[in-house]
């Protein structure tokens, strides 16, 4: 299991409140009209209720608002279409429909902030696809949680471990016995760890590192999902890791369990 960022969780069945929840709710505004047929749609689905059929009725009301509000350029009706082209691409699972809707959605409305949130996903979704076994982890050169230098040059040779995760993510402290376990018995023959936490309370940051005995370096800088190097990388979800090489080329991702030691073993030559 992983934590998804709120942008993918909001496409994955319109079961959690969208981002446009939060905007002011004025009667008969574009925002309240969403909500409500929102509202509408969630317990159609909690129902069971998932084809296009099901949902005629929403979807015609989908149209209706988006012909009350046409001359309004706003990220509250960008939202409306946004919506719809989800519907079809994550409950009906028409590509090419919801696909549409998307272009119509970047056409239509350029500046809104659902296209920026489409454009950041899909440079994470070509970023990660480039992370590949084999391929080379692209450089960074930032300042650590102390301020001092950040980057993969200072380990080359080393076999390291590039980890996404935050104190607030369940599976990413699960999994953090694996972790150490690895870490106390190869650190010395050249194992080191990259931490990149996705957290926002430094001293709460800072607590955990200190009771869990983590006393690799961590990169924060307070921004959470808008972390700078999760955002470089095409995070979106964590626990997120890389393994990589002494020349810094990725060996394996997200290894889990006792297949992450295995895996440091192998590198170092133990095996």
């Amino acid at each position: 299991m992983k934590i998804r960022s709120i942008p993918a969780l909001l496409v994955a069945g319109l079961l959690v409140i969208p981002a446009f929840a939060r905007a002011a709710e004025t009667p008969g505004s574009a925002a309240t009209e969403l909500k409500e047929l929102v509202d509408k749609i969630r317990v159609k689905l909690q129902a069971g209720d998932r084809t296009e059929e099901k949902m005629a009725d929403e979807l015609k009301e989908f149209d209706a608002l988006l012909a009350k509000h046409k001359d309004e350029k706003t990220d509250e009706v960008a939202q409306i279409l946004f919506m719809k082209a989800q519907l079809y691409l994550q409950v009906f699972r028409n590509e090419d429909k919801g696909n549409a809707l998307l272009e119509q959605l970047k056409q239509d409305f350029p500046d809104a902030q659902a296209v920026a949130m489409l454009k950041r996903q899909e440079a994470a979704e070509k970023i990660q696809k480039s992370l590949v076994e084999g391929a080379k982890f692209p450089e960074f050169d930032e300042k650590d949680l102390g301020g001092k230098p950040f980057n993969l040059a200072a380990y080359k040779g080393k076999v390291v471990l590039i980890d996404f995760w935050a104190t607030w993510c369940g599976p990413c402290v699960g999994e953090l016995p694996n972790v150490l376990d690895a870490y106390e018995k190869h650190h010395k023959a050249g194992f080191e760890i990259l931490g990149i936490s996705l957290d926002s309370d430094k001293e709460k940051l800072e607590t955990f590192l200190k009771d869990k005995k983590m006393t690799w370096q961590q990169y924060f800088d307070g921004k959470g999902w808008q972390n700078k190097l999760a955002g470089q990388y095409g995070v979106n979800s964590i626990p997120a890791t890389y393994l990589l090489d002494g020349e810094g080329k990725i060996i394996a991702k997200n290894l889990r369990g006792p297949a992450l030691e295995t895996a440091v073993a192998k590198a170092l030559g133990k095996e």
